[in-house]
């Protein structure tokens, strides 16, 4: 994009926004639950996935044995990664190689940058820490974060100065910046055998998994990036309806913007099938609460999103004690199919007789509830431990979302 970053979780949806819970930039999140067994470096590095990751940290230390430390070093390489990015002192013809290279700066032991003014800059700064874990993860981890780290440095310098402006660049330029990290993740899930090998090996839905947090993040934050003079709606969509991107938070133009709106959220809807395709296949529990809770955390933003003028006025957010419900619900694929039915429902009561989408959204929403009305050939049930997990997760969570409430006014973020 010209002047202007790309719109990355962490470098995308799955880790900077899409997986937070809470408010952004607000309140602390909660402290890493070290352990005495941990290295000095390992737990430096719990201590910046606290500091940059909000409350992402404590879903990440809910999972399970070695896979717990792989995914904090996949999203602190990650993170980064898009510090990088996102820093705009830094001149293009510098930028590009240190992104296109960057996977390349997993193996040397010294190198570090000082020179970032992002708020985040010190995993840049002291990234010969954050290195060291790295080379200290088992081969088939280091292998997957390498590789995701090299495409999506590679997708990021294509983008920096490219506009989205078909609906296939639109999938294209999310598959860098989410897309990858839920490719990323699977594959991680698969290597620590807490998950069958296809979870890893079907990248289709994987990819999916990540698109739909992306498009959920950008729909959202329509108003946000135009103000900072950012573009990530894809030009073949907005032009259908205003000359100008920006032209659609003009009160006149509340038609065509609601218009535009429901197109897009019915594009990011046509990935909610895969996404119960994906969740269905998880076996291990604390994966599948890793997972679940920023899936549904999306489809409820997006039902909120739907034919809101808000999303051209403010910030739609879903509300804090909703947002705790759904990490308290999201457990099993019953209810996870429950919840989704009932946002579909609340879009398709929404669907208007005159929007133009509205054949799609219709026959969206109808594979939507089909999927999500599917008898499982597998139901997750919960053991003490897991509930007890559960339970935790959520007061952590809570803990999170409470301190940052002063600034939320009772609201909160996907």
């Amino acid at each position: 994009m010209a002047g202007a970053c790309c719109k990355c979780p962490v470098t995308l949806s799955v880790f900077k926004r899409s997986l937070s819970v809470g408010p952004r930039g607000c309140g602390s999140p909660p402290r890493p639950l070290l352990q005495d067994s941990m290295s000095q470096t390992l737990r430096t590095c719990y201590v910046y996935l606290n500091q940059t990751s909000r409350s992402f940290a404590a879903v990440i230390q809910a999972l399970d044995g070695e896979l717990r430390h792989a995914v904090c070093i996949f999203y602190l390489v990650l993170r980064a990664l898009d510090t990088v990015e996102d820093d705009m002192t830094i001149p293009l013809d510098k930028k590009v190689p240190m992104l296109t290279h960057f996977h390349t700066y997993l193996y040397q032991e010294d190198w570090c940058f000082t020179e970032s003014q992002e708020k985040d800059r010190q995993v840049l700064e002291d990234f010969p820490t954050i290195s060291l874990e790295f080379r200290n993860l088992a081969q088939e981890y280091r292998e997957v974060i390498s590789d995701i780290c090299h495409r999506m440095g590679v997708g990021m310098a294509e983008f920096l100065e490219k506009k989205v402006g078909s609906m296939k660049e639109w999938d294209q330029y999310c598959h860098y910046v989410a897309g990858l990290v839920g490719i990323g993740l699977s594959r991680l899930f698969s290597a620590s055998q807490l998950e069958d090998p296809e979870v890893g090996q079907d990248t289709e839905l994987a990819n999916s998994m990540g698109l739909f947090l992306q498009k959920t993040n950008i729909i959202r934050d329509y108003l946000e990036d135009t103000t900072e003079g950012r573009a990530f709606w894809p030009q073949e969509a907005w032009s259908q309806f205003a000359g100008r991107l920006e032209d659609l938070a003009q009160p006149e133009k509340l038609e065509s913007a609601l218009s535009c709106l429901n197109l897009l959220v019915t594009d990011a809807l046509r990935h909610v099938p895969d996404v119960i395709a994906y969740l269905s296949r998880l076996h291990n529990q604390s994966v599948f609460n890793f997972c679940a809770i920023p899936q549904v955390m999306a489809i409820a933003t997006l039902s909120s999103c739907y034919n809101n003028p808000m999303v051209f006025q403010g910030v739609v957010k879903i509300r804090k004690g909703q947002a705790v419900t759904l990490m308290m619900e999201a457990t099993n694929m019953r209810a996870v199919q429950t919840i989704i039915f009932q946002y579909s429902q609340e879009i398709l009561q929404k669907v208007s007789l005159t929007d133009p989408s509205r054949d799609k959204t219709l026959h969206i929403l109808a594979v939507i509830q089909g999927k999500s009305t599917m008898s499982q050939s597998r139901s997750h049930h919960l053991s003490p431990m897991y509930l007890s997990a559960a339970m935790l997760l959520a007061v952590l969570s809570w803990q999170y979302i409470s301190t940052a409430a002063a600034q939320a006014q009772g609201t909160g973020d996907v």
